[in-house]
């Protein structure tokens, strides 16, 4: 099996331990002990850790090897999601789990920093058009990274946080990725949808001993989703820019050039 988990992209939960290298146990038990707390603020990931619902990729390396893994399993994750039913018992998260060879990174700007070369990586190899509808450039309210022709959310959960322990699932860097439309059904601007929102974040108050980050907010309405991917372990005013560069505009750039 442990073979078959170096060549296999997307791994089920229920599979993940399957023959499974040292550090993917080590990673995958951390991220456990998180979402076995019965105070950890994401209601939605509890429940799908607790119906064995996640989906797992394991990346060895940050280079084209390791990027082309993840983008197959990210493909594989798409088409998994496309045909989704409205059910929360059929909304299947992945994770995506990094080696501690992969990154080099001690603070948290730094592992974020690694987290944007990996979207704009993954970006450069998609060989799908952006989605119509979904804005290019991440200071606009419709943008939210896409690959495949969907759209995702991507957060961004470090071992470097300590102040904002929901967004620390161990001492791997970690991407959770759900496509974007599930955050709109679940917990959008509808009066259903604030009462999770304001559920879950009274939650990370008592998890985290802090307010929620002022970047928190819902898609499409003032918030930038790009701040959302990667929380600041201080609650303050951002004026960072944020790396990731559609192709549209590199290949803009490029004519303005010649």
């Amino acid at each position: 099996m442990e073979r078959s988990q170096q060549t296999v992209t997307l791994i089920s939960q229920a599979q993940v331990l399957e023959g499974a290298k040292r550090w993917h146990r080590v990673a995958f038990e951390e991220l456990a002990a998180s979402l076995t707390d019965p105070d950890f603020p994401c209601v939605f990931s509890r429940n799908a850790f607790r119906k064995q619902l996640l989906k797992f990729a394991f990346v060895e390396s940050a280079g084209s090897a390791g990027i082309g893994h993840l983008a197959r399993a990210l493909t594989e994750y798409v088409e998994l999601s496309r045909d989704w039913d409205g059910r929360l018992d059929t909304a299947y998260p992945l994770v995506v789990l990094f080696s501690a060879d992969a990154v080099n990174a001690r603070t948290v700007a730094e592992y974020h920093s690694f987290g944007w070369r990996v979207l704009q990586e993954l970006h450069h190899v998609d060989p799908d058009p952006w989605p119509e509808g979904v804005g290019t450039d991440p200071d606009s309210e419709t943008w939210s990274m896409c690959f495949h022709g969907m759209p995702l959310f991507c957060n961004m959960s470090s071992p470097a946080h300590r102040n904002r322990r929901s967004r620390n699932l161990g001492g791997h860097f970690a991407l959770v990725v759900n496509p974007r439309e599930r955050f709109d059904f679940f917990a959008g601007e509808t009066p259903s949808g604030r009462k999770v929102r304001a559920n879950i974040r009274k939650r990370i108050r008592a998890y985290d001993g802090m307010p929620h980050s002022p970047q928190l907010g819902s898609y499409g309405v003032g918030a930038l989703e790009w701040r959302q991917y990667g929380l600041t372990e201080e609650n303050i005013e951002r004026s960072d820019v944020c790396p990731f560069r559609p192709r549209i505009s590199v290949e803009k750039e490029e004519l303005l050039a010649e």
